[in-house]
């Protein structure tokens, strides 16, 4: 579900300070979002109540954290910035710490606070419980463990390449003379995304991608480091409630973002590491449910694909822009959803005398209910549809580079008459060569083409790394 790393360290530290009752616990994120998501984990933990904990970070009363803290806590979770302010202030005592995890390491370094983290460790007590949980061994991360770690146990935890995936990774490919902003509504249009953020690399692209979103009426939101922290609160439980279906964010506003739920990750940009891909997909399909990770490959962005594909050792799903005739199928069998569920309620009747005032003036029934089905369908579907065209042979042929996807050599494309609608009412049942799946066989250019299952879904798998240091000094 997401909680297991934070239970490897949550329940042993339970278990000790409920049997000690002299020690404290200091837990360090880089984040304000992981700090609340570790309160609320150890506070599952914590079921008799009978240990107080408390979240410390920038942008909450720093007056309310210290009359917390002077009334006594036994674990604090915090960011580093916050700490060393209340330990500068006199108010935070880490003399009686016996039990200290720095959490996310990887990202401490990334974020620039390894300093800060040193100044806190040269603080604390010798006689003390470390664990460092880091999801790659950079030289400097295992530098500070030489120094504050005695003859630390290093326990590496790899995901079988072999055990099954419950993600589908998918990646659009740009047509040529296309932007990504351009290609992004339709795949959204087709996919149907229930619940999704969308990964960018800065916040301006963030803001410009969410005011285009909104400005097409979807239900977005950008989620950034410029929000207060009651702003981002309250839009994470808009998020969690479903009031809010996708969230626009960036890999470091997003650490500490977990939804059980997501149904989707979207990687507008690709990001710069392959372990930060593996962060991000991996926040689909949890808690036993199916997910699927999309990203949209500009032909700049191609050596980075084959980069990803390297580390998880899988070849993604290369599809190419959806069809008009795709699009006004997914569009169709959404209204034919709404219809039958306008059919099972109470409110038709009250339509009921329209339709027959029009067929006493001549109008038979099957028309008038196709005539508005029309004004329906023209007043719901995106007011980019209309505009839509499909890319053309010439701007999906990229030409221009060698190991490239070519549109013959796009691995699982769809076969257009046999696409079969995401939204389970109906859609376009066609009965294209393939009846067996909705996807060409795959074909790289010059390869033989290789039979896939059937089915609509490929799972595929991803590895994850996740290293722990313990020790006892």
């Amino acid at each position: 579900t997401g909680t297991g790393k934070t239970a490897a360290y949550a329940i042993p530290a339970v278990e000790h300070l409920l049997n000690n009752d002299s020690s404290t616990a200091l837990i360090l994120t880089p984040t304000r979002e992981l700090a609340v998501q570790v309160c609320t984990a150890i506070k599952n933990f914590n079921t008799d109540r009978q240990l107080r904990i408390l979240p410390i970070y920038g942008g909450q009363s720093i007056e309310l954290q210290i009359n917390r803290l002077r009334r006594g806590i036994h674990i604090v979770v915090g960011t580093p910035g916050r700490v060393i302010d209340l330990l500068n202030r006199g108010e935070l005592k880490i003399d009686q710490i016996d039990w200290f995890v720095l959490d996310e390491a990887d990202e401490m370094l990334n974020m620039g606070f390894i300093q800060d983290v040193e100044k806190i460790l040269s603080r604390a007590p010798k006689q003390r419980q470390t664990a460092f949980f880091s999801a790659t061994m950079d030289p400097s991360i295992r530098k500070l463990i030489s120094k504050f770690l005695n003859d630390p146990v290093n326990v590496a935890i790899k995901q079988q390449k072999a055990s099954p995936s419950r993600i589908r990774q998918l990646a659009y490919m740009v047509p040529r003379g296309w932007n990504k902003m351009r290609c992004l509504q339709p795949i959204l249009e087709l996919e149907e995304p229930e619940s999704a953020i969308i990964f960018v690399r800065t916040r301006r692209t963030a803001a410009e991608l969410t005011s285009e979103l909104q400005g097409a009426g979807y239900s977005v939101d950008e989620y950034h480091g410029d929000l207060s922290q009651g702003q981002r609160e309250r839009l994470l439980q808009r998020f969690k409630n479903h009031q809010v279906k996708w969230i626009v964010a960036t890999d470091i506003a997003a650490r500490g973002i977990h939804v059980d739920d997501l149904s989707h990750v979207i990687n507008f940009e690709l990001p710069d590491s392959p372990d930060s891909y593996v962060h991000r997909v991996g926040r689909t399909g949890r808690a036993g449910k199916e997910g699927t990770a999309i990203s949209i490959v500009h032909p700049l962005d191609r050596r980075k694909l084959r980069d990803v594909e390297n580390h998880i050792n899988q070849k993604l799903e290369i599809l190419s822009m959806p069809t008009r005739a795709e699009l006004e199928a997914q569009q169709i069998s959404k209204l034919k959803t709404q219809l039958t569920a306008a059919l099972a309620g109470e409110r038709m009747a009250s339509f009921l005398p329209i339709v027959a005032q029009l067929e006493e003036e001549g109008y038979e029934s099957h028309a008038v209910a196709a005539a508005a089905l029309q004004v329906f369908y023209d007043k719901t579907r995106p007011s980019w549809s209309s505009e839509y065209v499909e890319p053309t042979e010439d701007e999906l042929n990229d030409r221009g580079g060698s190991g490239g996807y070519r549109r013959d050599g796009y691995r699982g494309r769809r076969d257009n008459a046999n696409y079969r609608s995401r939204s389970g009412g109906g859609g376009y049942r066609g009965g294209g060569r393939n009846s067996s799946s909705s996807y060409d066989r795959p074909r790289r250019t010059g390869e033989t083409p290789r039979p896939i299952k059937s089915g609509r879904h490929t799972h595929w798998c991803i590895p994850s790394m996740m290293s722990l240091e313990f020790a006892r000094i």
